[in-house]
C-alpha cells in the first residue's frame, strides 16, 4: 500500500456474469496522484471491474469506493462519474454527428472543461474535425475518445484499453498525455494488454487472474524486489522445497530450477544452499516477464 491517499478502493469485489465467476473476491487501491496499469489477460476480470467501479454494472458482493464515495450507492456513483473521465473499450459515438459536432456536445455538459487539453489533442492526434464519427477508423475513434476524456477536466481517468488500434506514434502521445495529466495532478487508471507502454509510465501495477489480484504493487518497488531465482542442485531437483515459494510457475530443466520470487531471496538461498544446491543466481526482471509468470500460466 502507498503512503498516499487511495482514490479507488476495492475490497472482496465479486460478480458473476452467468456461470462464470468473473471478479472473484478482488482486492486493489490506486493512490492519489499516481498512474496504475491494470493488466490481465483476455477475461481476467478487468472491464467488468471497470463497469461496476463507475456504475454500469452492480456488484454481487464486496465493497469498493471512489473519492470516498460507495461505487454500489446509485446517488453516489452519479457523483463519482462527474469527476471521472472514462474511455471504454468499446468507442461509440452519434454516429450523424461530426467530429468537431461531437466535441461541441461534449463540452457544453462539463464546466471544468479545458480548452487548452482540447486544442492538444487536436493538433496531437490530427482529428478531422468535419468528417462524421460513424466513418473514423478505429484509431481516429479512440483518438476523438482520448480527446473527450483528457479535456474534461476531471480528477480521475479511468482509461479501458486507451491504446487499442492507435498506431505506434499516436500511442506514445498518448503516454505523453497521460504523464501529463498526472504532473496536473490527476489519477489515471488504464488497461491495457500493452506492457511496455505500462512499464514506461505507470508508477503502480495491479495484476488479477481470474477475477482476483495476483500481484499489487509500486512499479519500482517491483523491480528491485522481484527477481529470478535460479538453481542448480546435484542430482534431482528437490521440488518440495519450491512448495508455496515464488510467484508463478517454477520451471525445471535437468538439475536445474528456477523461478520469480518477490524479496527474501538470501534466506531462500540460505534453504536452497542447505537442500544442495551448488549454483545460485538472482537476476533482475522486466514487467514482460513477471506478467508472464503471475498470469500468463498454471503455476
Amino acid at each position: 500500500m502507498s503512503s498516499k491517499q487511495s482514490i479507488i478502493v476495492v475490497h472482496d469485489l465479486r460478480k458473476r456474469l452467468g456461470s462464470i465467476e468473473a471478479v472473484a473476491g478482488l482486492d486493489f487501491s490506486v493512490p492519489a496522484g499516481s498512474i496504475c496499469g491494470f493488466l490481465g489477460r483476455n477475461g481476467a476480470g478487468k472491464t467488468t471491474t471497470i463497469k461496476m467501479l463507475l456504475g454500469m454494472m452492480r456488484p454481487d458482493s464486496g465493497e469498493g469506493s471512489i473519492f470516498g464515495e460507495l461505487i454500489e450507492d446509485e446517488a453516489a456513483n452519479v457523483r463519482i462519474r462527474r469527476r471521472t473521465g472514462f474511455v471504454s473499450e468499446v468507442k461509440e459515438f452519434y454516429p450523424f454527428m461530426t467530429v468537431r459536432h461531437t466535441i461541441e456536445f461534449c463540452r457544453a455538459f462539463y464546466p471544468q472543461w479545458q480548452m487548452e487539453w482540447e486544442k492538444r489533442c487536436l493538433k496531437d492526434y490530427q482529428l478531422p474535425l468535419e468528417q462524421k464519427t460513424s466513418k473514423l477508423s478505429k484509431g481516429m475513434r479512440s483518438k476523438l475518445a482520448l480527446l473527450l476524456a483528457l479535456s474534461r477536466g476531471a480528477e480521475l481517468l479511468v482509461l479501458d484499453e486507451p491504446t487499442d488500434g492507435l498506431d505506434p506514434v499516436a500511442a506514445e502521445i498518448f503516454l505523453e498525455h497521460a504523464v501529463a495529466q498526472a504532473a496536473e495532478g490527476r489519477t489515471v487508471f488504464f488497461s491495457s494488454h500493452q506492457l511496455h507502454e505500462v512499464e514506461q509510465v505507470c508508477d503502480r501495477v495491479c495484476l488479477i487472474d481470474q477475477g482476483r489480484a495476483v500481484l499489487e504493487t509500486d512499479l519500482d518497488e517491483a523491480k528491485t524486489r522481484i527477481r529470478r531465482a535460479s538453481f542448480t542442485f546435484p542430482s534431482t531437483v528437490p521440488v518440495a522445497l519450491f512448495e508455496g515459494i515464488g510467484l508463478g510457475r517454477l520451471k525445471i530443466r535437468g538439475r536445474s530450477a528456477s523461478l520469480l520470487i518477490n524479496g527474501e531471496g538470501e534466506s531462500f538461498a540460505a534453504r536452497a544452499q542447505a537442500a544442495g544446491a551448488t549454483n545460485i543466481e538472482f537476476t533482475p526482471v522486466n514487467l514482460k516477464e513477471i506478467f508472464l509468470e503471475t498470469v500468463g500460466g498454471e503455476k
